[in-house]
């Protein structure tokens, strides 16, 4: 099977600091993946690069069944292609309803001037109603967002995303801050989520990372230390030395 991303000896610098450094990375079309590391490790430019937010300065960035290069397209455009990110924090209309922030979601999709004449109808109130039970907030429709716990603000942002039909979804610690009910949760709904399109989850929390059951690719220094279950990688003498035995 080809990968859905290919992430090839990409290298970036700040102010002649290496944050990628060759990096190499591919992830499958209905894949999940944790990705490790200290902090400094290049995650988040990682995740930059992906999105179009940063520019790397050497490699490749091929996208879908054409392999097409994603460094040659605008931030828009990539989420167009169906790169869906979700920051660390939750970003939701507080004061809007959940039903209301999942139908805006829907709306975004089809571009801002069918958004402008947008009327409900059936279709489109089934895939909401279908939404809030893969994030689990069947019951919480009525409720206004800001009502919400911070772990039902995540799941809200997860399923805003979901509205989007993306192909891959980042996703930036979404363990920090929950309860481990919440984690145990959200473990769920990632999982659900990558049985059709890819999920690539940055994460700290090791115990969050064993319930996602998935391949871990492990960074330092912007590149690729080791790569393989959590058990294979958490045995690996340079991923004690540099990032578990701190």
């Amino acid at each position: 099977m080809s990968a859905l991303l290919e992430v090839s000896d990409v290298s970036v610098a700040f102010d002649g600091f290496k944050a990628i450094n060759h990096l190499s990375f591919s992830i499958g079309p209905a894949e999940l993946r944790a990705v490790i590391g200290p902090n400094g490790a290049g995650k988040t430019t990682f995740m930059d690069i992906v999105t179009g937010k940063t520019r790397p300065d050497s490699g490749q960035v091929l996208w879908g069944e054409m392999s097409r290069s994603l460094t040659r397209m605008s931030e828009a455009r990539i989420a167009r292609e169906g790169i869906g990110r979700k920051f660390q924090r939750p970003t939701v209309f507080e004061d809007q309803s959940v039903e209301e922030n999942l139908v805006m979601a829907l709306k975004a999709q089809r571009g801002p001037l069918a958004a402008m004449f947008y009327r409900r109808n059936g279709e489109d109130m089934a895939r909401v109603a279908e939404l809030a039970r893969e994030i689990r907030l069947e019951t919480h429709l009525p409720r206004i967002a800001g009502e919400l716990s911070h772990g039902q603000k995540q799941w809200l942002e997860i399923g805003m995303l979901l509205a989007q039909e993306p192909r891959l979804l980042l996703v930036d610690e979404p363990a920090a801050g929950m309860t481990p009910d919440e984690r145990a949760h959200t473990t769920d709904i990632l999982k659900e989520a990558a049985r059709t399109r890819a999920v690539v989850v940055v994460e700290h929390d090791m115990e969050f990372v064993r319930r996602l059951d998935c391949r871990v690719t492990v960074l330092h220094e912007g590149s690729v230390l080791a790569e393989g279950s959590l058990d294979h990688v958490t045995a690996n003498q340079r991923v004690i030395d540099v990032y578990l035995g701190r």
